[in-house]
Order: C-alpha cells, then sequence, then structure tokens
C-alpha cells in the first residue's frame, strides 16, 4: 500500500475542529464580477443611448468598487492599472463568518 499520498479524513458533522479535504473543489469555476456602481433607467432611456451616452452612476470617483462571486460580495478594492490592463487590488475581505451569515 502506497502511502506517499496522506488523506485528510473528515470528522462528524458538527463536531469542533473538523479537518476536511477541498482538494476537489480547487478547479470549480466561479464567477467573479467588479461593480463599479449601479444606477436604474427607463427603457425610453436605454433606447435612445447611442455612442458617447454618459449613464450616471451610484458610487462617486475614488470610493471602492466591490466584488462578487457568484453573486455574493466578498470583498472590496480600488481600480489600478497593471501593464496596460486593469486590475483590482483587495482593501477589504469580508470575513468567512460574514459570508455564511449572508448564506441563510
Amino acid at each position: 500500500m502506497d502511502n506517499s499520498k496522506a488523506t485528510k479524513t473528515t470528522a462528524a458533522p458538527g463536531e469542533q475542529g473538523e479537518i476536511r479535504n477541498l482538494d476537489f473543489l480547487l478547479d470549480v469555476p466561479l464567477q467573479v464580477a467588479v461593480e463599479v456602481g449601479r444606477t436604474r433607467i427607463l427603457i425610453k432611456d436605454l433606447l435612445q443611448m447611442r455612442e458617447g451616452y454618459v449613464i450616471e452612476l451610484d458610487k462617486l470617483a475614488g470610493e471602492t468598487l466591490d466584488v462578487y462571486v457568484n453573486q455574493r460580495l466578498i470583498a472590496r478594492g480600488e481600480a489600478v492599472l497593471v501593464n496596460d490592463k486593469f486590475g483590482l487590488r483587495l482593501t477589504d475581505v469580508v470575513s468567512p463568518a460574514e459570508r455564511l451569515e449572508k448564506l441563510g
């Protein structure tokens, strides 16, 4: 028997200090979105949009941007420029406890 790959055991649900092998989740794709801001518009305004039209958002310039994973807020950050591409520097990450609280 080859013991070179040790596996973690899973304790009974609810036990403190339970150890889980979550490696099988590492390749699950997630949808990540960075939200700059939101607004509501009427259909008639939507139909009038042309090149150069400006949509005013509810956030002020310089405010943090929201990071959503599968439509759940997980962090906030600020826009940065990296090699001519936009990026996001995280400034605040929602704690695991807060994320679990918002699930139910």
